[in-house]
């Protein structure tokens, strides 16, 4: 069963949260034949989007995991990978978005290009992923898509040109004019399933016109023969306007505008055409891997079925038939029995069953082919492993994962739930880089970190759904981070004599502030005052030493240790010697060079009525929060600040409340900043307090 590869599309649906993707993705599974009712996503219907299986999703109506399925327009093959729009899962859009080929940045008629659209956009130029941008909700009131392509080019530094222009907006919104065609286009039926093509209304003509001759002004730049007959003043063909559009969106210099109303049934099937007019196949995207045999490498990968086959595992669902690992297929092809090999974990494994997921239904098949989305099986493997064939090593480039910056601490109710939140915990972790877990050795509590509140209340939810295990939560904690403020000088003698050979290191030098990263060991030690072989020691105990600083126990960045000097003995010297005589010079010096406590800073960006403007300002002031800008686009405002982590927990109830429930907010890491002296005094008598207890049982 070959699919011919350069009718196939593997696109993604990116936007801010509530701009519609869901409700699209709905209509395009209907428009393909794929479903044949249509759900909303706050499903009144009890039944709810089929993009979002999960019942949770259905709940909050927001999509937390990306669903993969296939569907197929006139004769395109389209894998459309529904992503989710909300920061916390944001692992989960960078993972879709590493498969990638093209995508449909989705935007809101009334919003417009908001705070989450900036971080997609800033997300897809980072994975090259060339776009469409559609204007959903063109049937709102207050519906611009015109300022809406403005914000585009002015917010996103994108060259959004419009091919659509609407017919009619807010309730009266009826169709869209195509400017390549130069046709109304109408959408008639109980579900805009009749395309019905006229003539351009005569009070949209001048309009319909002007865009026009924008838009063949944009496209002549690549296509020399388009500029050429654009100046000749002669007629340009339809095919040849198409050209240019997918030349241009191809090197990401060019993206096209359109516009609808999912909700409303419009503009879904000339989206779809679009979809296959400018969007890449797979041989048009290069794609490189490592090769690990090589030094990291980088080697093209062409979509060839008779290469050794290279593929990315770029998602892990528990499903009830057990691990169902979704893979992008770059080279070569997969098999039912062939042997392939994990290279993370350099295991052999076979291929077992190969299914192709159309949402949550699954066929079985027994080949996938370059360029395809399948998933397989029973497969042990962790998010982003790269599977390979033919004796290849390769790895495709490591997905960025970003730090956890929140923590909670979670108690089983009884002895069941420990063993199911045991089983919870290991597929959690593997399915998602961002979530990790750890015991915490003092107070032997079990820890789960994140990145935000929303991610980590999302899993003790699903471990309560899936797993039947009831947790009691601790207070959220902040990830905290120590540092230090000026250089201090160490030397220390590290002695221990008890019978037979005892332990000896003297290793002396200084730390200082170090802005390039977390930590570096620099090795100034002359005439072998330590001997070579013990210098690595040294490194290992600094490392040891910076887990925990001494004034709230957390770990310590940004520093730069240097050792200059130092003595051995040639019976008692060790490795250990050393180490225990680095961790002593450290913690002598630690306290002279002026160490402070820093804590995570949000980016938070809220968006709301206008005339609860000051309401917002005053709750991020009372949050020791720093305004960086605020915009004002007519009835919405955007407020975006730099807020401390610890001051944001419960914030979503508090604007509800001050907003009359109209506001939203949205907050990703930006950086470490210095606590305030005040609550610096307060975190460390508690860790006092807490140490005086500990040691007290």
């Amino acid at each position: 069963m070959g699919i011919d590869i350069t009718k196939m599309r593997n696109i993604g649906i990116s936007a801010h949260i509530d701009s519609g993707k869901t409700t699209l993705s709905e209509r395009i599974l209907f428009y393909c034949d794929k479903i044949h009712a249509i759900h909303e996503v706050r499903g009144k219907d009890g039944v709810g989007a089929t993009m979002d299986h999960m019942e949770l999703e259905r709940e909050r109506g927001i999509t937390i995991q990306s669903a993969a399925t296939q569907v197929k327009w006139k004769d395109y093959t389209v894998n459309l990978i529904d992503t989710p729009g909300h920061v916390d899962f944001t692992i989960e859009v960078e993972r879709s978005l590493r498969v990638l080929d093209g995508a449909i940045l989705v935007l809101c008629a009334v919003g417009g290009v908001q705070s989450q659209s900036i971080t997609v956009d800033r997300q897809l130029k980072r994975y090259h992923v060339p776009r469409i941008a559609f204007v959903n909700k063109c049937d709102r009131t207050g519906a611009n898509p015109f300022k809406v392509r403005l914000q585009l080019r002015e917010k996103l530094g994108l060259n959004a040109v419009m091919i659509q222009i609407p017919i009619g907006l807010e309730d009266k919104l009826e169709g869209v004019v195509d400017l390549i065609a130069m046709k109304a286009v109408y959408f008639d039926g109980d579900q805009g399933t009749e395309l019905r093509f006229a003539e351009i209304p005569p009070h949209l003509k001048a309009d319909a016109d002007k865009y026009r001759e924008e838009l063949i002004d944009a496209v002549s730049l690549f296509s020399d023969d388009l500029a050429e007959k654009f100046l000749g003043g002669e007629d340009i063909p339809e095919e040849m306007i198409h050209q240019a559009i997918r030349k241009g969106t191809l090197v990401e210099q060019f993206v096209p505008v359109m516009l609808g109303s999912a909700y409303k049934n419009k503009g879904i099937q000339p989206l779809l055409d679009a979809v296959g007019n400018y969007l890449p196949n797979p041989t048009e995207v290069k794609n490189y891997a490592l090769d690990l045999d090589k030094n990291e490498e980088r080697k093209e990968l062409v979509s060839d079925g008779n290469s050794p086959t290279v593929a990315l595992g770029f998602k892990l669902e528990d499903g009830q038939y057990g691990q169902l690992t979704y893979v992008r297929i770059y080279q070569g092809s997969l098999k039912k029995g062939e042997e392939l090999v994990n290279t993370r974990a350099r295991k052999k494994f076979k291929v077992g069953r190969l299914v192709r997921m159309n949402s949550n239904d699954m066929e079985d098949i027994s080949e996938g082919s370059p360029g395809d989305i399948v998933a397989l099986f029973g497969i042990e493997c962790a998010s982003g492993d790269t599977f390979c064939g033919g004796g290849l090593n390769y790895a495709m480039t490591s997905m960025f994962v970003p730090e956890p910056v929140i923590s909670l601490s979670i108690d089983p109710k009884d002895k069941k739930s420990a063993d199911q939140m045991a089983k919870a915990l290991n597929r959690f972790t593997k399915e998602d880089p961002t979530f990790r877990t750890y015991v915490d050795a003092e107070s032997n509590q079990t820890i789960i970190q994140g990145m935000g509140e929303l991610h980590l209340e999302v899993y003790v939810e699903r471990m309560l759904r899936e797993y039947k295990c009831e947790v009691e939560t601790g207070m959220p904690q902040v990830a905290y981070r120590e540092a230090i403020q000026s250089r201090a000088d160490f030397n220390y003698t590290h002695k221990k004599q008890t019978g037979g050979s005892g332990q000896y290191g003297r290793v002396a030098g200084y730390m200082e502030p170090y802005s390039d990263g977390d930590y570096e060991f620099v090795d100034n030690i002359k005439g072998g005052a330590i001997p070579n072989e013990y210098i690595p020691s040294c490194d290992k105990g600094f490392k040891e030493a910076i887990k925990r600083g001494s004034l709230i126990g957390f770990p310590i960045v940004n520093i730069r240790c240097v050792i200059n000097d130092g003595q051995s003995h040639p019976v008692d010297s060790s490795d250990i010697a050393f180490q225990m005589a680095a961790i002593g010079a450290f913690r002598e010096a630690y306290n002279k060079a002026k160490p402070c406590i820093l804590e995570p800073i949000m980016k938070v960006s809220v968006e709301g009525p206008t005339e609860f403007q000051g309401n917002i300002f005053a709750s991020i002031n009372q949050r020791r929060g720093i305004i960086a800008a605020s915009t004002e686009d007519g009835i919405f405002s955007r407020v975006e600040a730099e807020v401390p982590l610890s001051e944001m927990f419960g914030y979503s109830t508090v604007l509800r409340s001050l907003t009359q429930g109209k506001a939203e907010f949205t907050m990703e890491f930006q950086k470490y900043g210095k606590v305030p002296a005040g609550i610096s005094e307060a975190l460390v008598k508690e860790y006092e307090e807490k140490r005086r207890k500990e040691q007290g049982r």
